[in-house]
């Protein structure tokens, strides 16, 4: 099993978590960004949107974070992590939606614009960030997990850029839900840090 990713990239530090915490034999290959080697016909051969994270499993070609941590859950026969009732599998795919939605639009953008020195408006995209933050704060109050009592793929797809939101110089201090829910999973067996930028907040 081969995980195609960047190190600075949240979508890879996703797949790359889940692996990880699923304890899944894999090969990490680096994908050179900068150097453009996410556009090399070689690399679109295997995601023609020419994105990290890409998971080769022996052939068996998913990209999307979002649906690399669905594939690797029903490979592996995880429930516990992607779970098989009704109401718990929509909540599930409610939070991928947020991922890919709020969190991509809100924190992610806020980060890609000191990282990376995307164009996005400063101002726009941190406000979207804190909008989502109130709002997966309330949510977490009074709860450890997204969904259910235990963790599941909705926590491995919200974690990453929300971990690392005051490198887009979104504050988490007034988030105490968030915070605690971040370091509950980063306690979880088998963690993996996403890296530390010294961009916005963090920027010391």
């Amino acid at each position: 099993m081969k995980l195609y990713h960047h190190p600075l990239s949240g979508h890879a530090h996703r797949a790359r978590l889940f692996v990880s915490l699923l304890g899944l034999p894999h090969e990490l290959v680096e994908v050179d960004l900068k150097a453009g080697a996410h556009k090399t016909p070689e690399f679109l051969a295997l995601n023609p949107f020419g994105q990290v994270p890409v998971l080769d499993d022996d052939g068996v070609v998913v990209s999307d974070s979002n649906a690399i941590l669905v594939y690797l859950a029903k490979k592996a026969g995880r429930s516990d992590w992607l779970p098989e009732d009704a109401r718990n599998a929509a909540a599930v795919q409610r939070w991928l939606s947020v991922a890919a939605g709020e969190v991509a639009y809100g924190p992610a953008a806020a980060r890609l614009v000191t990282v990376f020195g995307a164009g996005f408006n400063p101002d726009e995209v941190i406000g979207r960030a804190h909008t989502l933050l109130k709002r997966l704060d309330s949510h977490l109050s009074g709860r450890d997990w997204l969904v259910g009592l235990q963790p599941t793929i909705a926590d491995v797809a919200i974690y990453s850029y929300v971990a690392r939101a005051p490198e887009g110089n979104v504050d988490l201090s007034g988030y105490p839900a968030v915070n605690a829910f971040l370091r509950r999973v980063e306690g979880l067996p088998g963690f993996v840090p996403f890296a530390q930028t010294p961009a916005g907040l963090t920027a010391a």
